[in-house]
């Protein structure tokens, strides 16, 4: 005990946002550290990570779509899981050597937040690329209760605390008491679900051709869930499809907001799914409780809105929802520590 109580003095907690967009790290008493895209380059037909094992994160982003034959940027993550467990080692390692760099003596602690609806097989992958990348001791987190820590609700009283987590390739639709998950679903549908479904609208529409970036781009500055004061344009450029050319369009808000209909649509039955399995004390709290947002699917605008008229509760998004998970796993280490405590004091009585 006493040693474990030393190696935890002298190392380094950190909890991480493993999403399938951007990888976040929260370090006790620090705050996020790092928010980087989780992206890494390699070279076409291995796993070598480009430049020295450097083109990793926001590097690695800006290739994205504009590499020659020989590189390849790769996300290594898809809907919320491990898809390439090599290149995702390489990533974790990357970001905790840069964040951990000489800051202790002990490898670090790692608390990792992961979707609630993954298998256990899915869970050791996490684990092992975790250990592998040089964390000392590795827990994890359902993403859900990291949201609701990290955007301070009360989830561990006897009261209904419910979050809709939307990040880049799952939605988790969770409601919270007394410190577990009273129900819940994740969902595979978020903001990469988003972002595909304007480029298919484009190519429907428009006959042009944008990338995942764009698509991102046009969602950020013009998307909406439901109609805005003032509606307005963005210019996109893009390939015809037609004569293969580039080309440029002036896209309406009004068709962003159509375009995102059908993802928006899953994930609002997903809430109502979730609110059917609950219990009648639990809905009751929920009156006064209402919904939270959080992710960065939780910044489309009007998103709350259309969440309440189909609900009928109050929804609020959470302050700083992009970083609220992984705020949510540096402080979910410290509650555990501190149940470790309690048991090894009363195994001293």
């Amino acid at each position: 005990m006493i040693f474990r109580r030393l190696m935890g003095f002298f190392s380094l907690d950190m909890g991480i946002d493993l999403g399938t967009c951007n990888t976040l790290v929260c370090v006790k008493g620090e705050g996020i550290v790092l928010n980087e895209p989780s992206v890494v380059a390699v070279r076409k037909g291995t796993n070598q990570v480009l430049e020295g094992g450097n083109a990793v994160g926001l590097v690695a982003k800006e290739m994205l779509g504009r590499t020659p034959g020989t590189i390849a940027a790769i996300r290594p993550l898809k809907d919320g899981v491990i898809a390439d467990f090599d290149i995702t080692e390489a990533m974790l390692s990357y970001f905790i050597r840069k964040v951990h760099g000489n800051r202790s003596l002990a490898s670090p602690r790692v608390v990792i937040a992961v979707p609630s609806g993954i298998t256990a097989v899915e869970k050791r992958a996490v684990l092992n690329s975790a250990e592998r990348a040089g964390a000392r001791e590795v827990m994890l987190v359902e993403e859900p209760l990291a949201a609701g820590i990290g955007a301070g609700l009360p989830i561990y009283e006897p009261t209904a605390s419910m979050i809709v987590d939307i990040g880049g390739g799952t939605s988790e639709v969770a409601v919270m008491s007394l410190g577990a998950i009273a129900a819940c679903e994740s969902l595979r549908v978020a903001g990469d679900d988003m972002d595909e479904a304007i480029i298919n609208y484009l190519k429907r529409t428009y006959n042009l051709l944008i990338g995942p970036q764009s698509a991102e781009n046009v969602k950020i500055h013009i998307g909406s869930a439901s109609p805005l004061a003032q509606e307005t344009t963005i210019e996109v450029k893009g390939r015809d499809m037609i004569s293969s050319l580039p080309r440029k369009a002036i896209i309406k808000s009004e068709e962003v907001r159509e375009a995102l209909k059908e993802p928006i649509g899953h994930i609002i039955d997903s809430v109502l799914r979730t609110l059917d399995k609950l219990e009648p004390e639990l809905s009751a709290d929920l009156v006064d409780n209402g919904i939270h947002l959080a992710g960065g699917g939780a910044l489309l605008r009007g998103l709350d809105t259309v969440i309440a008229k189909a609900s009928g509760l109050d929804v609020k998004v959470v302050d700083d929802p992009l970083t609220c998970v992984a705020r949510g796993t540096s402080e979910y280490l410290e509650h555990v520590e501190w149940q470790r405590t309690l048991e090894s004091d009363e195994d001293d009585i």
